[in-house]
């Protein structure tokens, strides 16, 4: 599998990881790598774009959950490498939070017709946000709360 980074500055600094290949047991580690790179070197959001990833096991699952925790400031140990164990991670995830949002510094850009039918299988659907565009996906990223100074509306 092929990473090329880009980056964008608006309207907040976003790395977009683009995917190109397959995700699976034979490199799964790779992605969690770079996940982990890229959180050290200050980035704080994240846009994976899965247009060109033609295929995804439960490794790589297991690799896109690991780098939502990071980026989401939480240390996640091995994943459990079943897809019950992904549905019940998913399950947890969701349930945990009392509003049903999906993670907010991790979001995935135009999935192919067959990773997207993995995702929705095993729930991560719900967990993370999925863009078509681009422009949507950079968007989708909302600016910090500016202090309400006196005399602000």
């Amino acid at each position: 599998m092929k990473m090329i980074i880009t980056k964008t500055e608006r309207p907040i600094p976003i790395i977009i990881l683009h995917l190109d290949g397959t995700l699976d047991g034979a490199n799964y580690k790779k992605l969690i790598e770079k996940g982990q790179m890229l959180f050290a070197n200050g980035a704080r959001n994240l846009i994976l774009d899965l247009a060109k990833l033609t295929f995804i096991s439960s490794a790589g699952l297991g690799a896109l959950h690991q780098v939502a925790m990071l980026f989401q400031g939480k240390i996640h140990s091995e994943p459990d490498e079943t897809w019950a164990g992904y549905r019940w991670a998913t399950y947890r995830n969701i349930k945990r939070d009392h509003d049903l949002r999906p993670q907010e510094h991790v979001k995935l850009l135009s999935p192919t017709r067959e990773v997207r039918e993995v995702l929705d299988l095993i729930g991560f659907s719900s967990l993370f946000e999925i863009f078509t565009f681009m422009p949507q996906a950079v968007e989708s990223f909302r600016q910090p709360e500016m202090a309400m100074g006196p005399g602000a509306r």
